[in-house]
């Protein structure tokens, strides 16, 4: 019979099979009641899951972080009951839990309205309330086959014969309603909870294939309390305000438009934007000993062919066909030309390390559904850079890459980072022992430069293992911007080569890194971090001169004139109008300083200074006003 093992070691003996249930009670009723899922040897199971054999046991309250996923997915099929208890012809399909809530897909001839939503919602309170126990039921794919065409439900047909022959199939019952189903679940509807909110519906094709029918899907949230829920429902309505498409329509940044699906037209004052920040960068990786290079955008196949990028990733290339049969691809990373203005000339250990930097033009095929605004594009430019050196400068660059980058995110007001270690994926190039060298070398760079690291298993890229870091931005959400990945595959397939100390020939390593991750996507993300209010060095528009009556106009010219020739990015109203209309819509436009000038101004040779959110003004005279905006609009150095 079985002994059960408690994660603090303890071991509990049964002398007939017990379930988790069983024994969440046996140590007591306050640990029976917050029980809401199981792991039993390492696997999540129901709380009645048997267990007859001896087995380690965790058991996961509802409070527990590891259980929220679940109280989601549970929240997903009481969103379908309560759709079906609506709109009983509707046919469901899938429904699982994801990150930051569910949704759940269905095939409806009417569209869902927000008044639907309404209404659902408030049958699912009353599934909560309900209290239905959460059933697991085993079926065979024949029994599910026949029950779903029976029952007029195509989609979950297909499902069920996808199953393989013979496998046993879990179906999850609550109340009246019944559900193809993996699992686990918690034991009853109540566990679900009340925080949680259906936030939208959207198209979505069956399976994820264009070919296939549309679907209606619903997405929700769900928290365990009602407090993280109105957290989270706020983040939502902030970084609404804050969307980059929407202020970049408001600011005249740039835009987006069909003929060009998935590639940005920049506006004079996003390109300043731009240029600002490349020019920033440009200087930073100067200082850190990187070389800019520039790269061609059209290479031929045979290239990517021997880089391992054809097989890998063919279909997001674009690609064109030259007069003399050749097949060009658009390229969508830098790498493989970067190993080639490497290989120009004799390389020896003394020219190690080797920086190369480019702000790379790169184009990759992505899906119409997973474009959105700048954030996730076709066309786009990476801040790219490649460091070939020996094995033993691995720790030593990427101590020194890590540092730089710390310091750049940091000049953004980015302080919260976090770094996730990918291994290697399921796919990929090299031997297992390659693999070993370029995973220890980068574990031991990460120590060596007293990086905490999480796991993120599987996700390396295809020739090496990388680190990938998180920042979170002014409202909590996280953006994965910046890698480093360790490669020893590409300069073998590329026969990238340097001259050791004893004459000898010997591959360098080669590290792909980069900060931004893309300048468009980058600049989205400032977009919203900064809801559009740049810090005075990255504005486009860093002040307006603005006259309160036409006497002053001379005078505006000549304070315009000063403040550009010291080399601020200055514009001038001299518009017939109110002063304070003038600085209501230069507000808008989130400029962050006016210049106000009138008679007295120019009399006494000052300007009066108004800050963006700010409702008093400052009267300097005019040259320590500009060398006061200039002080303040010199690009941080990273010092």
């Amino acid at each position: 019979m079985p002994s059960i093992t408690l994660p603090d070691g303890s071991v509990r003996s049964y002398d007939k099979p017990v379930t988790p249930a069983d024994v969440a009670a046996d140590i007591g009723p306050g640990l029976a009641k917050a029980a809401f899922v199981a792991k039993v040897d390492g696997k999540l199971v129901d709380l009645d899951h048997p267990i007859s054999e001896d087995a380690k046991l965790a058991l996961i309250t509802r409070k527990d972080e590891a259980a929220l996923e679940h109280i989601r997915h549970d929240c997903a099929h009481v969103l379908a009951e309560a759709v079906l208890e609506l709109y009983p012809e509707t046919q469901v399909t899938i429904g699982p839990s994801i990150e930051n809530g569910f949704y759940y897909d269905f095939n409806r001839a009417e569209p869902f309205s927000t008044d639907d939503l309404a209404a659902i919602e408030q049958r699912m309170h009353e599934i909560v309330d309900r209290d239905e126990r959460i059933v697991r039921e085993e079926w065979t794919r024949e029994q599910a086959v026949a029950h779903y065409k029976e029952t007029n439900e195509p989609f979950k047909v297909e499902l069920a014969e996808a199953i393989p022959e013979g496998e046993i199939i879990s179906f999850y019952r609550q109340g009246n309603f019944l559900d193809l189903c993996r699992g686990p679940h918690g034991p009853s509807t109540k566990g679900v909870g009340h925080a949680f909110k259906l936030t939208k519906v959207a198209g979505a094709y069956w399976r994820g294939d264009s070919s296939n029918p549309m679907l209606q899907r619903i997405y929700g949230t769900a928290f365990v309390d009602e407090k993280a829920l109105q957290a989270y429902l706020t983040m939502l309505e902030e970084a609404e305000k804050r969307d980059h498409r929407r202020l970049g329509r408001e600011l005249d940044l740039f835009h987006i438009q069909e003929e060009a699906v998935g590639s940005v037209f920049w506006h004079p004052h996003g390109w300043t934007l731009y240029r600002a920040i490349e020019d920033y960068i440009r200087g930073r990786l100067g200082d850190a000993g990187y070389q800019e290079i520039k790269t061609p955008q059209l290479i031929d196949r045979s290239l990517w062919e021997a880089s391992g990028h054809w097989d890998k990733f063919r279909e997001a290339m674009f690609t064109a066909n030259s007069d003399d049969d050749r097949v060009l691809a658009l390229k969508p990373m830098n790498c493989p030309g970067h190993v080639q203005v490497y290989k120009q000339g004799l390389k020896s250990y003394r020219d190690l390390p080797l920086r190369f930097s480019e702000f790379g033009s790169c184009h990759r095929n992505e899906p119409s559904g997973a474009l959105h605004g700048i954030m996730r594009v076709r066309a786009f430019t990476q801040d790219d850079a490649h460091i070939f050196c020996t094995e033993d400068q691995i720790t030593d660059e990427s101590i020194k890459f890590c540092d730089l980058l710390a310091s750049i995110y940091k000049d953004f007001g980015f302080e919260d980072v976090r770094i996730k270690f990918s291994d290697r994926p399921e796919v990929r190039a090299g031997a297992d022992s390659v693999w070993d060298r370029a995973e220890g070398a980068l574990r031991e760079a990460c120590d060596a430069a007293g990086l905490e690291t999480t796991l993120n298993p599987g996700e390396g890229a295809f020739y090496g293992p990388k680190l990938e870091f998180v920042l979170r931005d002014a409202i909590g959400r996280d953006w994965q911007c910046g890698t480093l990945q360790v490669d020893f595959v590409l300069p073998e397939r590329l026969d990238a080569s340097y001259i050791t100390e004893t004459g000898e020939k010997k591959r360098p390593v080669m590290l792909h890194r980069a900060i931004f991750g893309s300048m468009e996507r980058w600049i989205g993300i400032l977009i919203e971090q900064f809801a559009g209010r740049f810090p005075l060095w990255l504005a486009p528009v860093q002040a307006v001169v603005a006259t309160i009556t036409s006497e002053g106009d001379d005078y505006a010219r000549e304070v315009a004139a000063a403040a550009k020739k010291a080399g601020l990015r200055v514009a001038l109203d001299l518009r017939n109008e109110k002063i304070n209309y003038k600085i209501r819509e230069h507000s808008e436009a989130k400029i962050p300083a006016i210049l106000v000038v009138g008679a007295r101004e120019a009399a006494e040779r000052a300007v009066a200074v108004r800050r963006l959110g700010g409702k008093a003004q400052e009267v300097l005279a005019l040259e320590d006003a500009v060398h006061r905006l200039v002080t303040e609009a010199t690009p941080p150095s990273g010092s």
